[in-house]
């Protein structure tokens, strides 16, 4: 019996020792920061994992409904790759998924992003207390400024209305900005103003530009490095029609006002002859060994799967036309040499519904089981480059007063695209006065000839007569009214230039739907076989900017409280497939 009690009251012993052993350890298992180096490395997951650009995208001209008929009548009966795709088509508030290649996704990814900048950015204050300086801390602090204003300038991008100056800008709700790690359950967020949105977002540029430290990095082209910085506050600048800082930050970026900038551009038709399949395209244009390539970021999307297989929205007839395939340029008539990529037809080599993709767009797939063929698909976005240095510094350069020099950076991008193996011997020759002619030329027939009693007079041949579109009158000053920089009829041809080589240079890009925003530029979308007409942007002329413009922030963030975007009035004109409610087209344009 006493060795019964005994061998018990070991047993309970080991217990205790166990169960104190077991309360002794820390029940928290994230790692403790405790230097300089685990924060470097910490950002390296402090980047966006997800993609605005296929909704975006969608949203823009650069697409039709091959569901509707074309000019010629013709229409076809495909599916689009996703619900959302119709709702983004169709202006609508996109409700139907949560994935990673929808708003909602985009609002959970770069809020992750800022998380992670927040908590390194706590450590780095904690350091700098604590009496450690350095070089790297520095650096480390640089990156994760200028990455928290990043991502809240494409929230702020996406989520609200377009910038409109300081005092303007204070009747449009901003996005939280995070600037400190979230340590309650449930918090209560407020949107702020558009105005203060910016001013912080300029304030993490303002404090975090210096610090940039390329030396610290291991893979510069995935961080934040001088190069992408300054890109980024030379776009942030530009939305904000700051021009004298665009114009600096692009230099900075380039290394120099006078360093040329030809090298930073894209070779890729130099290379058409090894570019085999579509996939080539997109690993070359990707590549971080490319100058080009300021910042790279690889996403979780299966943007190319919308894009390919017989989909119901594509870049097509018209939108092609002022795009990529048999369409007018000041120099050029035919496919345009600056088109980065290649086309897929279907259907025995018929075009009519032409399934058009470029080299931004490819697919990198992850396996996580080569059996079941399952896995992660994802694409790579070169989200800043040399060519959008460059054409941003040429907007800058014309609202400054220097129209040649801006021609002349134009001229830089637009001879990088004779480099191809192809004859360019039929090109005009670059001028200011054949960008002036072609220009002035293309706005004028489009006013013209858009009206809706013009288009019953042209018929079927309309589109020819309006340069597809290629020059839709600009209210950059409707927008974003500023009491030093116009839109005179001086600059307007040239502008009309920028915005186009910006819509090239950003095809399946998603960054059209932004230049949109901000030119203050009225299209239409036509949805179905019934023929929906839905026109963004209907009264702009007028002074009025459409609600649309900014998209509805994600079902889960309104009921958690965050207040939701204003919608439209609509009325109902004709009927659909999915019975839309749509804003009728302007009489103006």
């Amino acid at each position: 019996m006493k060795l019964r009690y005994y061998i018990l009251a070991g047993v309970a012993l080991l217990g205790m020792s166990s169960c104190s052993d077991f309360l002794d350890k820390p029940s928290d298992t994230r790692v403790t920061l405790t230097n300089t180096e685990q924060l470097r490395m910490l950002m390296t997951s402090a980047y966006p994992e997800y993609s605005y650009v296929p909704f975006c995208e969608i949203s823009t001209d650069n697409f039709i409904d091959n569901n509707s008929p074309g000019v010629d009548g013709v229409r076809f009966n495909l599916s689009s790759y996703d619900r959302n795709d119709d709702e983004a088509f169709a202006f609508e508030d996109i409700r139907t998924s949560s994935g990673s290649d929808t708003p909602s996704g985009s609002w959970e990814g770069y809020y992750l992003a800022i998380a992670t900048c927040n908590q390194v950015l706590e450590k780095v204050e904690e350091f700098e207390a604590n009496g450690e300086t350095s070089e790297k801390l520095s650096a480390v602090k640089g990156e994760a400024l200028i990455d928290r204003a990043y991502c809240h300038f494409m929230l702020a991008n996406i989520f609200c209305m377009p910038y409109r100056g300081p005092e303007l800008s204070k009747q449009d709700p901003g996005i939280p900005y995070m600037t400190k790690p979230e340590t309650t359950v449930k918090p209560h967020y407020e949107r702020g103003t558009l105005a203060d949105t910016y001013a912080m977002i300029e304030k993490d540029i303002e404090d975090g530009l210096p610090l940039i430290n390329d030396a610290f990095y291991e893979q510069p082209k995935y961080h934040f490095n001088k190069q992408a910085a300054n890109t980024f506050a030379s776009r942030f600048y530009l939305f904000k029609r700051d021009y004298q800082k665009v114009l600096d930050c692009a230099n900075a970026a380039f290394g120099g006002a006078d360093v040329d900038p030809m090298p930073y551009m894209t070779d890729i038709w130099a290379h058409s002859d090894e570019l085999v399949y579509d996939d080539d395209y997109n690993r070359y244009y990707a590549n971080p060994a490319h100058m080009r390539n300021f910042l790279i970021m690889p996403t979780y999307s299966t943007y190319r799967r919308h894009l390919t297989g017989g989909n119901r929205y594509a870049c097509n007839r018209e939108a092609m036309k002022a795009t990529l395939w048999d369409g007018k340029g000041p120099t050029w008539n035919g496919v345009h040499p600056c088109y980065n990529g290649c086309g897929m037809f279907v259907a025995g080599g018929n075009q009519d519904y032409g399934l058009w993709w470029g080299a931004p767009v490819g697919e990198q797939f992850e396996n996580t089981d080569k059996v079941a063929g399952i896995g992660y698909a994802h694409q790579v976005l070169c989200e800043f480059t040399g060519e959008e240095a460059l054409l941003n510094r040429a907007e800058a350069k014309l609202f400054l007063g220097d129209i040649d020099g801006a021609v002349a950076d134009l001229g830089v991008w637009e001879a990088a695209r004779r480099n191809t193996k192809n004859s360019t011997s039929s090109l005009k020759p670059w001028s200011k006065e054949v960008v002036w002619d072609f220009y002035t030329t293309a706005e004028q027939k489009y006013v013209n000839n858009s009206r809706p009693e013009r288009r019953e007079v042209l018929g079927a041949k309309y589109l020819d007569s309006l340069y597809f579109g290629i020059a839709k009158p600009l209210h950059i000053d409707i927008v974003c009214p500023s009491a030093q920089y116009h839109n005179s009829p001086e600059i307007n041809p040239y502008l009309q230039c920028v915005q186009h080589f910006r819509r090239i240079e950003f095809m399946f890009r998603g960054m059209r739907w932004f230049d949109i925003k901000r030119y203050g530029i009225s299209y239409s979308h036509t949805i179905g076989k019934d023929a929906l007409v839905v026109t963004l942007n209907p009264n702009i002329a007028a002074g009025e900017l459409d609600k649309r413009l900014a998209l509805q922030i994600p079902n889960e963030v309104i009921a958690a409280g965050i207040e939701p975007n204003v919608r439209p009035q609509v009325v109902t004109k004709g009927s659909s497939s999915f019975k839309k409610a749509v804003v009728p087209p302007a009489s103006d344009e």
